[in-house]
């Protein structure tokens, strides 16, 4: 791997007591093709902190997409990622404090709780952080299979996030699983405010936010105006067909504007990390 943007040129803020006499040490160890300890993965993609959205909240998206624009092939996105990619999805849920996720993705994902993973408990435990980031589901119908592990055996009790018109029924099986519900959204329509998702996960401590999708959620999130950053790996694939973009929602009457942070590559992977632009 190795970090195309920003230029691997050392700054006084990045050069260290052993690089300061000579920064062509520093540029070489960013400029090289090497794998990047779990470490150095971490600090690049810190979250800010205080985070620089006015919510006081960081919501991240960590997306992956071929070269054509597709979100998944076959209805999963595991053909179009890497070891690298995979390496930066661990990284990056190693970071939040909850990540927050579609019931169509986790459905068709087969998502399980996050593991305790000891590279990250010190940097976790210095944040304030439990040991593994809660799992949010977003469920307006709660269509979800209570006896799964994500439910029945998580580290930090999964969050299920519903609507007003959520069956009572199924709101008591999902506590008697063990999840936290949230009710996120009282319209009439039943459905989830995704505005209301980042409001209800602040007030439960949690604001160092990843979604990981799927599309659709993302959709709901970009038009509420609450996406902080993408973290977009662009994989050296083409996949056509007709799979979803990774945003699928309603146009927005205005599209919004981000900034490149930072470019890593690997093996013709891009992994690509964009912030919004606050006017």
């Amino acid at each position: 791997m190795r970090r195309l943007f920003p230029p691997p040129t050392a700054t006084p803020a990045e050069t260290s007591a052993e690089t300061s006499a000579d920064t062509s040490v520093f540029t070489d160890v960013f400029a090289e093709d090497r794998e990047w300890g779990l470490d150095e993965l971490a600090d690049a993609y810190a979250y800010p902190d205080p985070p620089y959205g006015p919510s006081g909240v960081c919501l991240r998206a960590n997306m992956v997409s071929s070269l054509d624009g597709a979100a998944h092939h076959g209805g999963r996105s595991k053909p179009l990622s890497s070891d690298a990619d995979m390496r930066i999805f661990g990284v990056l849920r190693g970071l939040a404090d909850a990540v927050v996720v579609g019931a169509e993705t986790v459905r068709r994902e087969g998502y399980r709780p996050a593991r305790a993973r000891k590279a990250f408990a010190e940097r976790r435990a210095a944040l304030g952080q439990g040991p593994v980031p809660a799992i949010a589901v977003v469920s307006a119908s709660l269509d979800l299979d209570f006896s799964r592990p994500l439910f029945t055996e998580p580290l930090v009790p999964t969050i299920v996030i519903t609507g007003a018109a959520a069956s009572q029924e199924r709101v008591k099986q999902a506590r008697a699983a063990g999840a936290e519900v949230v009710l996120a959204g009282a319209g009439p329509s039943g459905r989830v405010d995704a505005a209301a998702v980042v409001t209800a996960l602040k007030e439960l401590g949690h604001t160092r936010l990843l979604t990981e999708g799927g599309p659709t959620l993302l959709g709901q999130f970009t038009a509420a105006g609450v996406l902080d950053e993408l973290c977009l790996a662009v994989a050296p694939l083409i996949a056509a067909g007709d799979a979803k973009r990774i945003v699928d929602g309603p146009g927005l009457a205005e599209p919004e504007q981000f900034a490149l942070a930072s470019i890593l590559e690997e093996a013709g992977f891009l992994f690509t990390r964009y912030r919004r632009i606050y006017q």
